[in-house]
């Protein structure tokens, strides 16, 4: 009797992953559409933080009302999930991040940072939507470009902060999006040992992501 009730139950849970990604997918779109684009960028309301505690909430807004920076992050979590030294993703990911905020903060200029960043939302869903993947080295070298420019994106929020501030924002932003990818790594893990084919809902969760890129480009392009 047990064994087939057994089935059933983990047919029942498989669907459920299913459709909450999908919920989560058109929550996702909903906010892309009616979140205002100057949230999305500037946690101050374009101005610059002005001690530590104002800066340390700045830096950890930044990356979670920015919808693109967010479901990036999301994506790096995810992917790293499916490999076995993938934890050096987001670390990378992370550490590179703060290289382009300081190359914003030192006056160099990056080509089309915001379209880079749409594309990389693009890309890791490709990635994570892939039956193989690329092994976790050529991941985490992706992540890590990815990161230059999303951090690029960050320094335009504390370009010509004081020292304590920058400080505090550079602090938030990486405590973060370290705290974010972890947290989906733990989650896509998760998913993996719950599932009968353990890869499917990670893919899923890809084809989602490559919608998010998608919708980005469009906006950018078409402006």
């Amino acid at each position: 009797m047990s064994t087939a009730i057994r089935p059933k139950a983990r047919g029942a849970r498989s669907s459920l992953v299913v459709h909450s990604l999908w919920a989560i997918t058109l929550a996702g779109f909903g906010l892309l559409l009616f979140a205002p684009n100057a949230l999305a960028h500037h946690p101050l309301a374009g101005r610059l933080p002005a001690n530590f505690f104002e800066g340390f909430m700045s830096g950890v807004a930044h990356p979670v009302i920015g919808v693109d920076h967010f479901v990036f992050v999301i994506a790096v979590g995810l992917i790293s999930a499916l490999m076995r030294q993938g934890v050096m993703i987001p670390i990378a990911f992370v550490i590179a991040g703060l290289a382009g905020t300081g190359m914003h903060l030192q006056r160099l200029d990056l080509p089309a940072p915001e379209f880079f960043i749409s594309a990389s939302v693009l890309l890791f869903g490709v990635l994570l939507a892939l039956k193989r993947h690329p092994n976790w080295q050529i991941v985490a070298g992706l992540a890590a470009v990815a990161g230059i420019f999303h951090g690029y994106a960050y320094g335009e929020a504390i370009v010509g902060a004081d020292m304590t501030p920058m400080v505090a924002y550079l602090s938030g932003f990486t405590v973060i999006q370290l705290g974010v990818a972890l947290g989906a790594r733990a989650i896509g893990r998760r998913m993996l040992k719950g599932h009968q084919m353990p890869e499917l809902p990670l893919r899923f969760s890809g084809f989602a992501i490559c919608g998010f890129g998608a919708a980005f480009l469009s906006a950018l392009i078409l402006g």
